[in-house]
Formats: structure tokens, C-alpha cells, sequence
């Protein structure tokens, strides 16, 4: 674990490679990661699922580049995942499949990642990631005393190429970013956009 997780921002999600996110607060973290890649943002969900992404709550910028793909099945969502994460131009593809990640199934997206030069964030539910993700996450809500938005709790819970941690984030109403949160619960400056 990082000794002082809170003087450090969360690590970027590495390119041509596919990462996973779970617990409650994952759509959030989807969102910040949509904001600091580049290029087109895949989102990908059955098309049953009725919540979809809120335009008016995206970041600023975001609308023009999402693009929401509904496909009826689980063996459609993950074809059309295989395909974008293979795709020029896309910065970032998120999906939320219903069924757990089977180890095959977690290859063949790297596989496609790497081919395409292009990140993926698959946001599972608890315990149904693939061995094959290059990290996992675990986002949740923390109680606020301010009342105006929900601190987060970030963890990164395993990594591939390096170590682990956790970080407390705050969201600005204002612009859309997340805050860090410091463990004496003052300020930090607003999260670093890699470009």
C-alpha cells in the first residue's frame, strides 16, 4: 500500500490495457476517466438497463465525444467492446456486462487493447472481474458532513505493474473534477489531467 496515498494523485489507467471497477461509486470513476483521455469515449450497456449516463452531469466536453452503444445480449456487448477497443481514434471504452468475466473472455479484450492502442474500463459487479484485468478498483460513496456532494473512496485493489492504494476524492459541483481529500480533511489541489 502507498504510506501516504492522499499526497499523491490516483495513477492514470494505462493505454492498450483493460482495467476493472467495482462497488457503488464506479460510474463516478468512469466518468473522471472519461474526462482526462483523448479522443472518443465508448460507453457500452445492455440495452435494458434504464440509467444512462445524464448529459447535462457530464464534464464539460464529454457529451461531444460519448458515444452509448445498447446491444441486446451479453455475447453482443462483448463483441462490440472487442470491436471499439480495436478502433482508431477511440481514447476510452467502458462497458458494464451483466455476466461474470470469464479468463478467455478478459484475454481477448487485452488482446484487443493492445491491438488498438486503446484503454478499456470494464465496470463489473464485486467478484466478477477477470484475472486478466491490468488493475481493479473499488469505488464507493463516503458520508459527507458538507451536504453538497459525496467524498469517494478509491482503492486500488490490484495492479499489474505496480503497487496499490487508496485515495479520497471530492467532487467540484463547479467544474465537474474530483478533489483530493487530505486525511486531515483539508483541500488538495483539483486532480492532474494527463494528456
Amino acid at each position: 500500500m502507498l504510506r501516504d496515498p492522499a499526497r499523491s494523485h490516483p495513477p492514470a489507467l494505462a493505454g492498450g490495457r483493460v482495467h476493472e471497477a467495482e462497488g457503488p461509486a464506479r460510474r463516478g470513476f468512469a466518468l473522471v476517466q472519461a474526462a482526462r483521455h483523448r479522443g472518443q469515449v465508448i460507453w457500452v450497456l445492455p440495452a435494458h438497463v434504464a440509467q444512462l449516463p445524464m448529459l447535462r452531469g457530464l464534464p464539460e466536453g464529454l457529451g461531444e465525444r460519448l458515444h452509448l452503444l445498447r446491444p441486446a445480449g451479453e455475447a453482443d456487448l462483448l463483441w462490440a467492446v472487442e470491436e471499439c477497443l480495436r478502433s482508431p481514434g477511440v481514447g476510452l471504452v467502458i462497458a458494464e456486462p451483466e455476466k461474470p468475466l470469464s479468463l478467455l473472455a478478459g484475454r481477448r479484450l487485452q488482446l484487443a487493447a493492445e491491438a488498438g492502442a486503446t484503454t478499456g474500463l470494464m465496470l463489473v459487479r464485486e467478484g466478477q472481474g477477470s484475472n486478466a484485468a491490468e488493475t481493479r478498483w473499488h469505488c464507493a460513496p463516503l458520508p459527507s458532513e458538507e451536504g453538497d456532494s459525496t467524498p469517494q473512496h478509491w482503492e486500488l485493489k490490484k495492479n499489474k505493474k505496480g503497487t496499490t492504494g487508496f485515495w479520497t476524492v471530492h467532487r467540484n459541483g463547479a467544474t465537474a473534477a474530483f478533489n483530493l481529500v487530505s486525511a486531515s480533511r483539508e483541500r488538495d489541489g483539483a486532480a492532474e489531467t494527463p494528456r
